[in-house]
């Protein structure tokens, strides 16, 4: 796919992901000949930050292929200092013009947050540092009235969103000056669907109905 607008690069994902849902993917640039174009190095159009989750395989749902994606993938989304400079490399290095958060429903990371929010659940290791991360956006949630999965996701979503531009001045700077955008996105494991949840930058070509 030719260098692109934020727009641009979001309408190729729903696109593909509309394809997928329906059961007519194309599987673009997943061929010999584009492994062999790619060898020298690549140019991807977005930069997925995705959750771990075995069943949210960003060039799958989305009907895409060889570097097409630069994909970044944590338990919940979560965003430490990796996860940001992987980002910033994304768009500031690889010229990738849209930046995507992707979560899902029955997101593990967000239940085990609420579950030690409501429970007093407390993980062991490793997997405490991902709960307290994600711990922030269930908080925010119900002390919005949220209480649905759904809801406390979709704000976990947003946080995500906000966070990456709070954090990195690298990445805010390239929205507001119109460079890029960065999206929130729901992903429906059983119906397959990635749905907008938020937002941020330019996403809609000029002249083209919202």
């Amino acid at each position: 796919m030719p260098r692109t607008s934020p727009a641009l690069a979001l309408d190729a994902l729903l696109d593909g992901n509309r394809r997928f849902v329906s059961g007519t993917p194309e599987h673009p640039n997943q061929d010999a000949a584009r492994r062999t174009e790619l060898a020298p190095g690549q140019d991807p159009f977005a930069v997925i930050l995705g959750c771990s989750d075995s069943r949210l395989a960003a060039e799958i749902i989305f009907d895409r292929g060889l570097g097409d994606l630069f994909v970044v993938r944590t338990a919940g989304h979560v965003a430490g200092p990796e996860v940001l400079g992987s980002v910033e490399y994304g768009t500031s290095v690889l010229g990738a013009r849209l930046v995507v958060v992707l979560g899902h429903d029955s997101c593990g990371a967000v239940a085990a947050a609420r579950a030690a929010v409501e429970e007093g659940f407390a993980a062991t290791g490793f997997v405490r540092d991902v709960v307290e991360r994600v711990t922030p956006s269930v908080l925010a949630a119900k002390n919005a009235g949220l209480n649905s999965d759904s809801d406390i996701i979709d704000e976990h979503i947003r946080h995500t969103v906000d966070l990456l531009l709070e954090r990195s001045r690298v990445l805010s700077d390239q929205v507001a000056a119109g460079e890029t955008a960065v999206v929130g996105l729901g992903y429906e494991l059983a119906g397959g669907t990635a749905r907008l949840v938020t937002t941020r930058g330019a996403v809609v070509e000029e002249g083209t109905p919202a």
